[in-house]
């Protein structure tokens, strides 16, 4: 992409960027270490060159609480096998409850109909350390998995901050998730406590999940307590299943106490998150307390220039890595925005009356939801005004050049539009905003800090303004402590490192321009990301296989109006008929089972799947061929005429 002045949509102003935390950070370790003060790209490769002293930096300029240690970091230019702050000593929900007016307000809820909740740190406060007594006494100590089958409210937050005070381990799934889906997950991690919800409201239906719970406990042999919160109104008798306790009562049998917090090594479990891949069950990422805490603190404060009292809003269900992400606001003290529902109900711009009710500074969002705005036709700027927004972020899947237009024509001109990128993997991003630097169209602003983002060739070798493997050539506190279960790192040496040496993959097709911008393609490997949520094809082969007319199947995404959907290729048993009702019965399959997000856009019927000389089915090709690209290797496969059924098929078109 050329820089050229036209590209530029916006560039804050002096004041602004005078005022911003990265503007300050420059000025601070320029006056300590002689960092470049001015120049942003000089300042990048500085906190790269220098990672140990700018993480350092960070712990004290966060005015993060905890033991650092001496040793910032062993064995650095490993990976993987790189310890941070190997000495450390920290509480990841001791730092997103530091001390501050107890009648300020912490958390504001919003449900889809438009009633808001607003909870003071006060309150937080109480119910957190009533939720860690109910944990206690059900078992819960150190290292033990408390789960959460929730919507994005209050409750979830509040199980999460009392799991990580005991130094538990913290895992959630949205609601939405099957029975299966929900179990290829928690199964995995054998969890003590269940914290779900009897049902949620999603575009104005109320949906029980009385069923899916039963299920659920009976699919998890390992629980002593299930909790279940009262989100909906129960007419199917949520609360007399055997074994469950209302969340409410189980909270008022105890009085508040003084929060303790059980301080853990930096890489010590904190989360358990979910990526699958294109075989077996979802891969159970693990990530520390430490690494999350700087990880977020960065992008927070220095990237996005979220500051104590402002409104944090983004996006997000339970079951994507946002929700980790938003909730990490409140260790700046910010106020945290919860949302649970459908963005566009009642109408397009329900959202946008949140922001000016709750006075939102920072609003997160898709690309695909500022695309539904911009195809409605809608103009938020024009009827609410949003005088409080200053940053708008977009995340999930590329943000195309013509959303950038709509959102500083139609949301609001004066406003830092932040397209970011990173994943689950890293619970955090790779590419992300700079208050200090000018936005263009369709391009993300730059590289995080102290990461050393770069676009690969096949080889190995550097890219600029050619698309390649997007990767990061150095060692950072928020890459994963390892998989669950996966003792001797060869999963996570398998899903990050094997394509190049001691340097991270990430799976993602990218372009870095000659201004150091980043264009994010889309994906590079199987994965569906549908929304920007990153799932597996193996799940929904497992759903597919269990129907009786379908012997094979195949699952692509693809890119569609700045999006991706999901693509189901079946090959029909001898006999069988290819009609709309196995074409709604499969996908009503994957609904259930799986996830709405699972659920494909289009099932098309062909002869035969193309597979490798070893058997394997290969998506990528069949990817490559509905996207019109060359196939790059096929001379690897065993049936490379079969990719013919694939292409230029008409059901794709529309």
């Amino acid at each position: 992409m050329s820089d050229t002045a036209e590209d530029s949509l916006w560039k804050a102003s002096d004041e602004r960027i005078a005022a911003s935390a990265i503007t300050a950070l420059m000025q601070s370790l320029s006056r300590t270490y002689g960092a470049p003060e001015t120049d942003e790209n000089a300042f990048h490769q500085w906190t790269i060159d220098h990672a140990d002293l700018f993480w350092r930096f960070l712990w004290d300029d966060c005015e993060v609480i905890g033991e650092p240690g001496s040793r910032v970091v062993d064995k650095a230019n490993q990976m993987p096998g790189a310890s941070w702050f190997p000495e450390a000593q920290i509480n990841y929900a001791e730092n997103l409850l530091r001390p501050r007016p107890n009648t300020e307000t912490t958390i504001v809820f919003r449900r889809e109909e438009g009633h808001i909740q607003n909870m003071t740190f006060g309150q937080l406060i109480a119910d957190v350390s009533r939720c860690a007594k109910v944990l206690c006494a059900a078992g819960v100590s150190k290292g033990d998995r408390v789960v959460a089958y929730m919507p994005n409210c209050p409750e979830t937050l509040i199980a999460m901050l009392a799991a990580a005070s005991l130094g538990a381990v913290f895992s959630s799934a949205s609601p939405d998730f099957g029975v299966r889906g929900v179990l290829d997950r928690f199964g995995q991690i054998e969890p003590k406590v269940l914290i779900a919800t009897n049902g949620y409201v999603y575009n104005g239906k109320t949906h029980g999940r009385r069923t899916e719970i039963e299920e659920i406990m009976r699919g998890l042999p390992s629980l002593t307590q299930t909790l279940v919160v009262s989100f909906v109104d129960d007419p199917d008798g949520t609360f007399q299943i055997e074994g469950v306790s209302d969340w409410t009562d189980r909270l008022a049998y105890y009085e508040p106490a003084p929060l303790t917090f059980r301080r853990v090594p930096f890489n010590h479990p904190l989360f358990i998150m979910f990526s699958s891949g294109t075989t077996g069950a979802p891969k159970c990422i693990v990530h520390g307390h430490g690494g999350t805490l700087l990880q977020h603190l960065k992008e927070h404060r220095y990237h996005l220039d979220i500051r104590a009292k402002d409104r944090m809003f983004y996006f997000t269900t339970c079951g994507w890595m946002m929700w980790n992400w938003l909730v990490s606001g409140l260790a700046l003290k910010a106020t945290v925005c919860l949302f649970d529902g459908s963005p566009s109900y009642p109408s397009i711009t329900s959202l946008f009356d949140y922001v000016n009710d709750a006075q939102i500074s920072f609003f997160g969002t898709s690309a695909k939801f500022i695309e539904a705005l911009k195809n409605g036709g809608a103009k938020p700027g024009w009827s609410h005004g949003l005088e409080s927004l200053r940053t708008i972020a977009s995340t999930g899947s590329p943000l195309s050049p013509d959303s950038f237009d709509y959102v500083h024509t139609n949301i609001k001109a004066d406003v830092h539009l932040a397209s970011i990128a990173g994943g689950t993997d890293i619970v955090g991003c790779f590419v992300t905003g700079n208050p200090r630097l000018p936005v263009r169209r369709g391009e993300i602003q730059g590289p995080a800090l102290a990461m050393d983002v770069a676009v690969f060739d096949s080889k190995g070798g550097r890219l600029r303004g050619t698309p390649g493997e997007l990767v990061c050539v150095n060692t950072f506190p928020s890459m994963p402590a390892g998989f669950w279960k996966d003792e001797d790192g060869s999963r996570y040496h398998a899903a990050y490192f094997e394509k190049f040496e001691n340097v991270w993959a990430h799976g993602d097709w990218a372009e870095q321009s000659t201004h150091n911008g980043f264009i994010i393609h889309g994906r590079s490997d199987a994965t569906l990301n549908p929304g920007g949520v990153r799932i597996g094809t193996a799940e929904i082969y497992r759903v597919v296989e269990g129907c009786d007319d379908v012997t094979d199947a195949l699952v692509v995404g693809q890119d569609w109006q700045d999006d991706v959907r999901v693509i189901l290729f079946v090959v029909m048993t001898e006999g069988a008929t290819f009609s709309e009702a196995l074409i709604a019965d499969l996908k009503e399959r994957v609904r259930k089972e799986c996830s709405p997000r699972h659920t494909p856009a289009k099932v098309l019927a062909v002869t035969d799947i193309p597979r490798t000389r070893s058997g394997k089915i290969s998506e990528l090709a069949v990817r490559d061929v509905i996207h019109g690209r060359p196939i790059k290797n096929t001379e690897a496969l065993a049936n490379p005429h079969t990719l013919d059924q694939y292409k230029d098929r008409p059901e794709l078109s529309d």
